[in-house]
């Protein structure tokens, strides 16, 4: 009697698993061109495909979703990031090292563990018009492109137009490859809970055409990490201020965006200023413009100028050309492309002709 209970209660579960609803979905994007900049650090031009991004980095994903019933879902997210010219894999050589995450989403918001975007990847999504370009604002700051938290745990809700996110991580960079997404801070050092800890935080709202945000993200280093935080109390901390305006044809936005490391001899100070919009004349047709001036305090500066145009074959094809120009001060060194070169103290100018393709 008990084995027929028992059975017929197993059939139950299994019943209710079977007709849970559930799907998977592969999304990505392959964007490259050819690019071209003068005045590099090694003297000469460089014409050629870029390695890092174009319109926006290449990628591949896998995002699943299961209905658990009362409004609770399971969600899952696997994201590669690639290079189109060499098929190598970019931040750190990880498999999945744009996203690899799961968790809970419901009304009251997604609840994530795992590698994840963190606050100071969303906060500037609507007012940077230009976005993770190859010439952007991660040409002067790359966390800016590259605001992932490895070993987090992260919240984000949005509330009748109020966001509110955060994420923590125990260890905010594992890989030891080296360069803005591979700084060999795993963290997770028993006796020491500061080593490679990170927060973020956002607060935002958005109402029909319009909309502001701020975020505060700290994050700390360790003994063998990159420098400058090669010691547990070091710390680089991002402070951001956005808005923007859109209407039927185009959107404006802009922002403040200050860097604080203390790290010793290594502590510096900056600020970035950007302002830019972006028009749409036709359904085919797009510009984007922007402004940005960025300040090491007591240092050096420069000046960025950076304009787009972008015309779409179908919903998933465009191509698209782009130009920049920066104004380096005597001690600058801001190159116009992400991943560039400048000769210090020298003025830039680069352009790029691309095409996009998503699916």
């Amino acid at each position: 009697m008990k084995v027929k209970h028992a059975l017929a209660a197993g059939l139950l579960l299994s019943a209710g698993l079977t007709h849970a609803q559930s799907n998977v979905t592969l999304y990505g994007i392959v964007d490259t061109g050819i690019a071209f900049y003068n005045n590099a650090a090694g003297g000469g031009s460089f014409v050629g495909e870029p390695n890092l991004t174009g319109k926006v980095p290449s990628r591949f994903g896998f995002k699943g979703v299961e209905d658990l019933g009362g409004g609770l879902k399971a969600v899952f997210t696997l994201e590669n990031g690639f290079q189109p010219g060499t098929g190598n894999l970019n931040y750190g050589g990880r498999l999945f090292g744009r996203q690899a995450n799961v968790g809970l989403s419901g009304a009251w918001g997604t609840f994530l563990v795992g590698r994840q975007n963190n606050m100071t990847f969303y906060v500037t999504g609507n007012a940077d018009v230009i976005g993770p370009s190859i010439f952007s604002l991660a040409s002067i700051d790359p966390y800016i492109a590259n605001a992932r938290s490895d070993s987090a745990v992260g919240y984000m809700g949005k509330f009748s137009g109020v966001t509110l996110g955060a994420t923590y991580s125990f260890g905010r960079d594992g890989s030891a490859a080296g360069g803005p997404s591979a700084t060999n801070c795993a963290g997770n050092v028993a006796g020491n809970y500061q080593a490679c800890k990170q927060f973020t935080g956002l607060i935002g709202y958005d109402y029909e055409n319009f909309g502001i945000s701020a975020s505060y993200d700290q994050m700390r280093g360790n003994t063998g990490a990159a420098a400058p935080l090669t010691r547990s109390q070091y710390t680089d901390s991002h402070s951001v201020v956005n808005a923007y305006y859109k209407w039927s044809t185009g959107r404006v936005g802009g922002g403040w965006i200050h860097r604080n490391v203390s790290a010793d001899a290594a502590s510096l100070r900056s600020d970035i200023y950007f302002i830019g919009v972006t028009y749409l004349p036709t359904i085919t047709w797009a510009f984007d413009a922007q402004a940005i001036r960025y300040q090491l305090k007591s240092r050096a500066n420069a000046t960025m100028l950076i304009g787009r145009a972008t015309y779409s074959l179908s919903k998933r094809t465009s191509l698209y050309g782009m130009a920049g120009w920066v104004a380096n001060s005597q001690n600058g060194a801001v190159a116009i492309a992400a991943g560039g070169s400048v000769v210090t103290g020298g003025n830039q100018f680069g352009t790029m002709l691309g095409i996009q393709h998503t699916f």
